[in-house]
């Protein structure tokens, strides 16, 4: 029977649980603004992860390239405390990238919700 949760998965979640908890609590840097680690993207042979977040309330283009070179800068730091705190013999490499997919779902349920509300409008104008 096939293995259906990869050791790459399971490295990749627990990457993700143990990064959102240091970058709350370690990196002390005052311009870094509320992230988010949406996932985490470990490669096969576990030397390089891609690590997407999102900055809450923030969509401004320079804020969220600042957000990434801030960790970028600690992307080392990082890796030496999830060596510390992983059972995994080496550390993958950190690459940060910003998710833009949460912002695209909220702009396409915005405008899922304008065609609906306009619909309405349009039934009830031709029902009179």
């Amino acid at each position: 029977m096939a293995k259906d949760y990869s050791r790459t998965q399971r490295v990749g979640d627990q990457m993700q649980r143990e990064l959102a908890v240091l970058i709350q609590r370690e990196i002390k840097d005052p311009r870094l603004g509320l992230v988010t680690i949406t996932a985490v993207e470990v490669s096969r042979d576990l030397s390089h992860a891609k690590v997407f977040i999102t900055v809450m309330g923030k969509d401004d283009p320079e804020q969220i390239l600042l957000n990434l070179e801030i960790l970028s800068e600690a992307a080392g730091y990082l890796r030496m405390l999830l060596g510390k705190l992983m059972k995994v013999r080496s550390i993958p490499q950190l690459h940060f990238h910003y998710d833009a997919s949460i912002r695209r779902g909220a702009e396409l349920s915005a405008l899922i919700e304008r065609a609906v509300a306009e619909d309405r409008r349009h039934q009830d104008g031709g029902e009179e």
